[in-house]
């Protein structure tokens, strides 16, 4: 099938899920010159900006853990798939005891609820920052109708969980051996999380990289999503840093294909490894 890839993580286990894929046009990065955008998928071969949609199933202490919950039908046929993943990997919704959302963009929480706006995974607890709740929950001055809708869609899936909600703060345990790791900027409360299980860890990056051949070769380029380009741009640079640093195994909400990644330098930039 190709939906998923599974890792053994000291007594833990993580499966990358993947929703489904899509692409990114030039100007989707604005404050960058396409000309330059260009000169780096070259230098990596690309010739299109390729993105992934995933989520993350984790049996850690024993709970069954899903990251985030992809973007449900809001993007057509290329996305939507992570209802055959969750099969694939033998699991019901109504078997997921925490969905964990990394912040309440439309392509990590759409797949939470149906279209009538119910809980799709009807046991599970729904943990996310405050930070982020808080955001979406209140008046955003000045916001152009494309926000608009996707905090219609944030205020729908908080309303859905609303009697199974669990509001964290700064690197809280999610579950055993897994905690939050706060990255602001792509939101207020945007995060990913570190798993630590025998001696060992994994580190979930969020959305700091949305189109890795572009902006893990260059971290200072930001995408139209982030609410704070600067802050999004200083976290994926300090977070990068410190990931070629200490080789830590790596997943992402956008990393291509299902798969585990390390970071290594690559000149004033980086690239990924296959972990």
């Amino acid at each position: 099938m190709g939906n998923t890839t599974t890792l053994t993580l000291g007594e833990a286990q993580i499966s990358v899920l993947t929703d489904g894929a899509s692409t990114f046009g030039p100007e989707m990065f604005p404050g960058t010159e396409a000309a330059h955008i260009d000169d780096v998928l070259k230098a990596g071969r690309e010739t299109e900006i390729r993105t992934n949609f995933n989520a993350n199933l984790i049996r850690t202490g024993g709970k069954v853990v899903l990251v985030d919950a992809g973007a449900g039908s809001l993007f057509g046929p290329a996305c939507g798939h992570l209802p055959e993943a969750l099969a694939e990997r033998g699991v019901t919704p109504q078997q997921i005891d925490i969905l964990y959302a990394t912040h309440l963009h439309p392509d990590h929480v759409a797949g939470a609820v149906t279209k009538d706006g119910k809980a799709v995974f009807a046991n599970a607890e729904l943990v996310v920052q405050e930070a982020d709740a808080d955001f979406w929950r209140n008046e955003i001055p000045g916001a152009p109708q494309m926000l608009l809708d996707w905090q219609a869609l944030a205020r729908t899936v908080l309303r859905a969980y609303g009697d199974r909600l669990r509001l964290i703060e700064g690197e809280s345990e999610i579950a055993p051996g897994l905690h939050a790791l706060p990255l602001p900027g792509h939101t207020p409360g945007h995060a990913g999380y570190r798993l630590s299980s025998g001696g060992q860890q994994l580190v979930h990056v969020g959305d700091i990289v949305h189109a890795p051949h572009v902006q893990i070769p260059d971290p200072e380029i930001a995408i139209v999503f982030d609410i704070d380009p600067d802050t999004a741009r200083a976290a994926r640079k300090r977070l990068l840093d410190q990931l070629a640093g200490d080789g830590a195994l790596i997943t992402g909400g956008h990393l291509l294909a299902p798969a585990f990644y390390r970071v290594e330098r690559n000149g004033r930039g980086y690239r990924l490894a296959k972990g």
